[in-house]
């Protein structure tokens, strides 16, 4: 190559390294600066130095055995060789490695010591786990050791392992690659084909491959207790793998170390030839496929299968209990629940716990409708969830569906989403909006406590509907409504923020709309965000960002300072990356602060006999995507909800809280970021406990494998019989997926007053009917607790699946929701449908929203079905109180359900209503101050049912024109007409009284 070439080529590597260790210095300097605003600045060290350990040390020991074994193979190359074809052929590469051999061997083990020490920084976390292990206090069933052993220990043993085994190769391929070039091996010529010290080089390193291999065998014994028993298929070693297995592991490991020595003795020391060690070699290959495959195999095969089920009755039994151990399920509270009682009881109506507190609102449905009604500004959104929080209004304890008013970057007209109006006009969201939730007014709106209740509103024609539909005060006070930091902002390249005064030091960060159609603005005063008022510092993360205008834009200056990373969860997880985010989380305000509540997991994939599970598959259900994250796909077999994570929405403050005081492995995390990373539990403040909640994708997990699991008999696990499942979300046909869990303020099995609790239902495997309920919640002391309360296995009672099919094709509930939708002016969405065990028996509640086709409609809450018992009695009701009451009314009379066509004296059927509808029912308002029926009147069926024929269609008339008050209208006067019309169904079939 010319110079030219050289200098040209020499330019072009120069220029990539230059870029890469500029592209990894600004992130490093950015991500410090960042750690040092969160004040985790020992997370950011502590992985970084143990990374660059890792890469140094296992990086240089690998260059350092394969240079070694390179350089050895060349000292020990044959002065004379003898002559051949293949030594002439060789001879012109020797003479170009020759002279600068020491340089070749430098670059071959720097290059194989850069790719070792680049995998080995990503075993960071092993490493300090290892170094800081922690005792469990539980042994294995089998060898009584510690478990922490193969949560610590283990996995950096096997990594060690497999870094000797790669170095070992590496050398060997790489020793006789130098000896057949320098002639120490030989394929052609007369004499040996190997030279006396290429022979013991490289059995040398053969045989310490096999030694490596003996130490193998050892860890694989442990391994047995982490492998897959497909004969049960559970985890843990088996009854072959115990009798059979475990001891050929052993003798395999014992006849490695004999043919390891055989190799050396016998090719160097006796024979001086390759003849006995390739001997040995083949042994311990057949001695390998024979005790270590054929016997085990054997054994299963002839003596296991035939009686598997008392033969593996012990290892079952080690499963089971290792599995409820290490997710935290050992301890559930399971109680028989009889449900034997299948009529509605009178006490529903007069119930102060369960009934007044029954969940209306669906926070996934329900977030269109706060969008619509507590939007203001076209660019902000309440995301696709809401959340349940529960809240201590006049000494009473209510959940309240809540969500935070965010700026969605992507409703930005094109005029407002310039690089000056993104990022520093539109910074921040505004406010809490909540709403109780188990009461809806204004024709099913949801009746909001808290937003811009004591703002001066924009439209002044609603003033008057805010009177009637939200609290006349805020019931929640926010005393710093700002939202800086929210889940709208997880684009961390775009969604960056530069807050502080402008030009001149005025204020212009949008806040909120003000009085008479102006809009307000901010400077952010809190301590939240870099600052970025250097050159230096604008021009690091104008190279960072490859944005210009941190440098040339007169918005960024020097009291600017720049906000990313803002999603809770990624920052969370960026301060924490030992940790699994929960994928929900939720915002409360604690102490008058927005802050975000999320719950961190500790897990390991090595704890023994327990059952290893992956994540996102047992977590992903109907609302997984729409509103809560998924998790990674990882497989772990302990799980633990270790620590309680906030952040504040203004200021982006993390912080950590110890909530499972008894995790190892959170010990061992925070003992290797010095000891402080986490708060005690008992600094956890009084005010944010009142927040805490079962989280989410825990339970998800806890009842998946408690619908397995919560049978500990071995043989009863074995047949599978008693096997529960998760049932599918009550209607949906097309892609079903898993009922997801939900959060209710009630009273269940043992609890003696209205507990704050996440709840659900099971059905029997391969069955629909009811099985169980489950729930989660924490005591007085925050302590988690679960209870299940498990049915007969010849339970009469529905499941959700049943039940919702039962309500939904019901005489007046079909009729009135195919009236609602015959002219596809309007569509039915369902509630969350709700399972209360009540009175020894199971009431279920679904409420029903409807949502015009108009393109601005929202959905209302109109109608609730209500079932109890075995399905039998179910009601369609405008609410609740109306619901129960006619519950209760029919179990009195005997009528389990009403009729499909109205029937005159003598079950002769009337005439019915005009249109051909067998019920003249449809959707009403379900106000809660209406209730009982008017008087019947001077009116007949007929009379009544042309009364209902023209509600109706008045109502499909209001629903067409988009407007809500002559739809409210229209539902109230359908509402009377059904009322007159029941009135006058009820005179006409009681009988005259006699004279």
């Amino acid at each position: 190559m010319s110079r030219r070439g050289r200098a040209t080529i020499g330019v072009l590597i120069g220029v990539f390294v230059l870029f890469t260790l500029l592209g990894w210095g600004v992130d490093a300097w950015t991500d410090w600066l960042w750690f040092d605003e969160v004040a985790f600045t020992q997370v950011f060290t502590g992985k970084l130095i143990t990374q660059l350990l890792l890469f140094l040390s296992v990086g240089a020991a690998m260059a350092v055995i394969v240079g070694g074994n390179l350089y050895l193979a060349f000292r020990l190359r044959p002065m004379l060789r003898p002559p051949s074809a293949e030594q002439a052929t060789l001879e012109r590469y020797r003479m170009v490695l020759t002279p600068r051999v020491g340089t070749w061997i430098a670059v071959l083990s720097v290059i194989v010591g850069l790719f070792a020490g680049l995998s080995a920084q990503s075993r960071w976390q092993d490493w300090l786990l290892f170094r800081n292990k922690q005792p469990f206090g539980v042994t294995d069933p089998q060898f009584g050791v510690d478990v922490g052993f193969y949560v610590f220990e283990y996995p950096f043993y096997r990594y060690v392992l497999g870094v000797a085994f790669t170095a070992v190769v590496l050398s060997v391929i790489g020793a006789l690659a130098v000896h057949y070039i320098f002639g120490g091996v030989r394929l052609q010529g007369i004499g040996d084909r190997m030279t006396a010290a290429a022979r013991a080089h490289l059995t040398s390193l053969v045989a310490l491959f096999v030694l490596l291999k003996a130490v193998a065998y050892v860890l694989d014994r442990r391994a047995l207790l982490l492998n897959h028993n497909s004969g049960t298929d559970l985890y843990g070693a088996g009854y072959a793998d115990i009798n059979a297995l475990l001891p050929a592991k052993e003798i395999l490991a014992y006849i490695s170390v004999v043919v390891a020595i055989a190799i050396i003795v016998f090719s160097n020391a006796v024979m001086r030839n390759l003849t006995w060690p390739g001997v040995s070699l083949a042994l311990l290959g057949i001695s390998a496929v024979a005790i270590g495959g054929i016997y085990p195999w054997a054994v299963q095969t002839f003596e296991v299968n035939p009686s598997i089920r008392d033969k593996e009755a012990e290892y079952i039994r080690h499963s089971i209990n290792a599995t409820r151990d290490a997710f935290g399920i050992a301890a559930s509270d399971v109680q028989a629940f009889g449900a034997s009682n299948l009529t509605p009881p009178a006490e529903l109506s007069t119930d102060p716990d369960v009934v007044p507190n029954i969940r209306l609102l669906d926070p996934q449905l329900v977030s269109e409708t706060y969008t619509q009604l507590q939007q203001v500004r076209g660019f902000y959104d309440f995301g696709q969830k809401l959340d349940i929080d529960r809240y201590q209004v006049d000494g009473k304890s209510q959940d309240y569906v809540v969500g935070v008013r965010e700026i969605n970057y992507g409703e930005l007209t094109d005029q407002q989403n310039n690089w000056i109006n993104r990022h520093t006009v539109y910074t921040h969201g505004y406010g809490l909006v909540a709403a109780p939730a188990n009461r809806v007014v204004c024709n099913g709106q949801p009746y909001f406590v808290s937003g811009f209740l004591n703002d001066a509103q924009p439209d002044p024609a609603q003033a008057e509907q805010q009177a009637e539909c939200n609290s006349s005060e805020e019931l929640i006070k926010v005393e710093q409504p700002r939202v800086y930091y929210g889940e709208q902002t997880r684009d961390e390249a775009n969604d960056y923020a530069i807050v502080g005064a402008g030009a001149e030091g005025r204020p212009v960060e949008f806040d909120r709309p003000g009085a008479n159609n102006s809009d307000t603005y901010y400077t952010y005063t809190g301590s939240g965000g870099i600052p970025i008022g250097s050159l230096t510092r604008r021009l690091l993360y104008a190279v960072k960002n490859a944005e210009t205008n941190f440098l040339l834009s007169d918005a960024v200056n020097e009291n600017s300072r720049l906000m990313y990373v803002r999603d809770p969860r990624s920052r969370v997880e960026k301060v924490a990356p030992f940790l699994t985010i929960d994928g929900d989380p939720y915002p409360s305000v604690v102490d008058g602060k927005i802050v975000w509540i999320l719950d961190g997991y500790t897990t390991s994939a090595t704890y023994p006999y327990s059952q290893r599970i992956n994540l996102q598959t047992e977590t992903e259900d109907a609302t997984t995507g729409v509103g809560a994250f998924a998790l990674a796909g990882q497989d772990v077999n302990y799980m633990r909800n270790s620590v309680k994570a906030t952040v504040d929405a203004y200021d982006g403050t993390v912080t950590l809280y110890e909530f499972d005081t008894q995790d190892p492995v959170l010990k061992a995390w925070n003992q290797a970021f010095g000891g402080d990373l986490v708060k005690p539990k008992s600094e956890i403040p009084a005010a944010l406990a009142e927040h805490l909640r079962y989280p989410v994708d825990l339970f998800k997990v806890q009842r998946n494998l408690l619908s397995r699991f919560h049978v500990t008999d071995p043989g009863g696990y074995f047949t599978g019989d008693d096997f529960w499942a998760v049932p599918n979300t009550p209607g949906q046909s097309e892609s079903p997926s898993k009922q997801p869990p939900y959060y209710l303020n009630t009273q269940l099995g043992t609890q003696t007053d209205t507990t704050f609790q996440l709840t659900a239902a099971l059905s029997p495997a391969k069955r629909q009917n009811l099985a169980s309920i489950m729930s989660g919640w924490y005591d007085a002391q925050g302590n988690p607790q679960l209870q299940v309360l498990e049915l007969p296995d010849s339970t009469p009672v529905l499941g959700p699946e049943q039940v919702f099919q039962r309500m939904t094709t019901e005489g007046d509930a079909r009729t009135a929701i195919s009236q609602l939708t015959a002219d596809g002016a309007a569509r039915i969405d369902y509630g969350n449908l709700l399972s209360l065990p009540f009175g020894n028996g199971i009431l279920y509640v679904e409420p029903i929203y409807v949502q015009s086709n108009d393109e601005s409609a929202y959905p209302l809450m109109q109608r609730v079905l209500l079932s109890y018992g075995d399905g039998k009695y179910v009601v369609l009701a405008n609410n609740i109180s109306e619901g129960i009451n006619t519950l209760v009314d029919r179990a009195r009379r005997g009528q389990t359900s009403a009729p499909s066509t109205p029937e005159q004296p003598g079950g002769t059927p009337s005439t019915p209503p005009p249109s051909g509808s067998a019920t003249p029912t449809a959707p009403a308002s379900p106000t809660p101050t209406v209730t009982g029926a008017p008087p019947p009147g001077n009116v007949t069926l007929d009379q009544a049912a042309q009364r209902v024929q023209a509600a109706i269609t008045e109502v499909r008339e209001a629903q067409k024109s988009g407007n809500f008050d002559r739809y409210g209208k229209a539902l109230t006067e359908l509402d009377e007409a059904m009322k007159q019309w029941d009135a006058a169904q009820r005179s006409a079939t009681s009988p005259s009284p006699q004279g």
